[in-house]
């Protein structure tokens, strides 16, 4: 079996590894470039927590920021294991999406004690402010880095894709499968996703996905890797 990783590099690494130790063959191809913006900043000032939402952010924070005492709230487990890699102590995780995050933040903390800090990109899904705001809390945003598409798919994909060895394919966000439908259509290699399973973290990246034709779009139960997992343990066990 074979099964491409469309996150980036530094989170598809060690999925890939997992992926190996089940005897599935993984082809890793970043479709977004993450790149820290230059005049990015870090001011903690009246900042009693930090909100995380990806791993990416978490990575763009570490770099900026030298204290590892601040409460960092994450979204979900590969984002909370990311921070704490860093070095940050106090760290907290969520059930793995906007809804879940706010829900702990509000839980444990108190409005009165100080600003929440975002940690975003450029692109920003959900309503992490609006939400926390309701709940009588300030959320400034720090904005760190964005995420480009890359300008090709690679020529090992594209031969993956034309000799039908690719089974299945692995999106995280909404914004990574918009830029493989894109690329895929670029390369006039579309039509070869109707022998791949398309394996969706959640509703909206399986959204994203509807420009293309698939053998099939499954979405994992819950939005973290061990449920993506189980979803394409799901595909190829109905491929075998």
């Amino acid at each position: 079996m074979r099964v491409l990783i469309t996150r980036p590099r530094e989170d598809a690494e060690s999925l890939a590894a997992i992926l190996g130790e089940r005897g599935i063959d993984a082809l890793v191809e970043p479709l977004l470039e993450i790149r820290l913006l230059p005049d990015a900043v870090v001011t903690l000032d009246g900042v009693q927590a930090v909100l995380l939402t990806s791993a990416n952010g978490a990575r763009a924070f570490g770099g900026l920021c030298d204290r590892r005492d601040v409460p960092v709230f994450a979204v979900g487990a590969a984002t909370a294991r990311t921070a704490r890699d860093l070095g940050f102590s106090n760290v907290h995780s969520a059930g793995g999406d906007i809804g879940d995050l706010a829900h702990l933040a509000a839980a444990r903390l108190d409005p009165r004690a100080g600003a929440l800090l975002h940690v975003a990109g450029t692109e920003i899904a959900g309503d992490l402010s609006g939400i926390l705001g309701g709940r009588g809390f300030s959320v400034r945003r720090a904005t760190l880095y964005e995420a480009r598409p890359v300008a090709a798919l690679s020529s090992r994909v594209m031969a993956a894709m034309a000799d039908g060895s690719l089974d299945a394919a692995l999106f995280f966000s909404p914004r990574t499968a918009s830029a493989f439908v894109n690329l895929a259509r670029g390369a006039d290699v579309a039509e070869k996703c109707a022998t791949i399973d398309a394996i969706c973290l959640s509703a909206a990246v399986s959204k994203a996905l509807e420009g293309l034709t698939w053998r099939s779009r499954r979405v994992a139960d819950r939005p973290d890797q061990a449920s993506l997992l189980a979803c394409l343990q799901h595909s190829l066990e109905d491929r075998a």
